[in-house]
């Protein structure tokens, strides 16, 4: 081993904590595609099933459903299962939403539940396919609730459901213990997901207590994991890190440029709608000049808004291509700001 990796090491031991983050690609397969049981007991504990029909044994089968691309790099089936019951599941983990997700997903557990009718079955050999999405995001902005559920219902009247496909997202960091009072189960496998990262050094007591999350504790101890295996660690959680600091950077330069453009637009427009009104009289000139003067002002700021933001999203990197539609302003345009 070379100085340079001595030194890379001696800093992650000393920068990290006992363990790793359970939510990393290579660390979530190694607990959830690795150890059938651990696997169980979360399907168990997340997924909404019937106290006679949970899970008894499980079989892994192959992940791959559709290939990565560059707006699912994040997000690969990291694990598919049947059970004992026939039924079929796919787990996910999502560092980052994006809105294609939901389609991927959609198409993921279409594709699964079609996939089990062999030629000569019957349609009632099919049984349900139930896709987990644990997130580790916010989608649902207006909504407290952490936890969605969906089906396929009729319109008018939601209770009348066709069963088949069940779709289930887990916005983590929502999640509070304390503000349910579900299955213990759940509970654990959702503080295991949350408070566990790579600057935890001490895991609650609960964790340790119960022995199937203890068991995953173990596994994403940094000790257990190999140099290699340490460095695709280190590279999935720094290009993660580096998507989200893009995503921030664009909305905040997008949030600026648009209150700038709204403030320039509107005090535009309140100057020149009273300079036309008292050039049509005090009372009537004034009134219709503001009128006009805010609209036109307002058509100058939402032009000058997309300028703003144009060439705000250009200093923060973002490429032209992209820039352009957001902004409808053509590369030229762009590349002259």
């Amino acid at each position: 081993m070379s100085k340079q990796q001595l030194k890379s090491k001696t800093e992650r031991e000393y920068s990290m904590g006992k363990y790793l983050d359970p939510k990393a690609d290579i660390t979530f397969k190694k607990v959830f595609g690795e150890h059938p049981d651990l696997l169980m007991s979360l399907l168990n504990a997340l997924l909404p099933l019937e106290e006679d029909h949970e899970i008894e044994s499980l079989e892994y089968l192959p992940a791959e459903l559709i290939p990565r691309t560059p707006l699912t790099k994040f997000s690969i089936v990291d694990v598919r299962c049947k059970d004992n019951y026939g039924r079929q599941f796919i787990v996910e983990m999502q560092m980052e939403w994006n809105s294609e997700f939901t389609h991927r997903v959609l198409y993921n557990a279409s594709k699964t539940y079609v996939m089990q009718l062999d030629a000569g079955m019957h349609y009632d050999a099919i049984q349900p396919v139930y896709s987990l999405n644990l997130i580790n995001d916010i989608y649902e902005k207006n909504d407290e609730k952490f936890f969605h559920h969906y089906q396929m219902t009729e319109k008018d009247n939601p209770n009348h459901i066709i069963d088949g496909i069940h779709l289930l997202f887990f916005e983590l960091p929502k999640f509070k213990p304390q503000t349910i009072s579900e299955k213990k189960m759940e509970v654990l496998w959702l503080r295991f997901l949350t408070e566990i990262n790579g600057g935890t050094r001490q895991a609650p007591a609960e964790l340790l207590e119960n022995a199937e999350v203890n068991k995953a504790l173990a596994i994403v101890e940094e000790s257990a994991f190999s140099e290699l295996e340490l460095d695709l660690y280190d590279r999935f959680i720094d290009a993660v890190r580096w998507e989200l600091t893009k995503k921030r950077s664009y909305v905040k330069g997008l949030e600026k440029a648009r209150a700038q453009a709204l403030a320039e637009g509107l005090k535009q427009g309140i100057e020149q709608g009273i300079e036309q009104g008292i050039e049509k009289g005090i009372e009537q000139g004034i009134e219709r000049g503001i009128e006009k003067g805010i609209e036109q002002g307002i058509e100058k700021g939402r032009a000058q808004e997309k300028i703003d933001i144009a060439r705000n999203l250009k200093q923060s990197g973002i490429p032209a291509d992209l820039i352009a539609k957001s902004t409808e302003l053509s590369i030229d345009e762009i590349e002259n700001l």
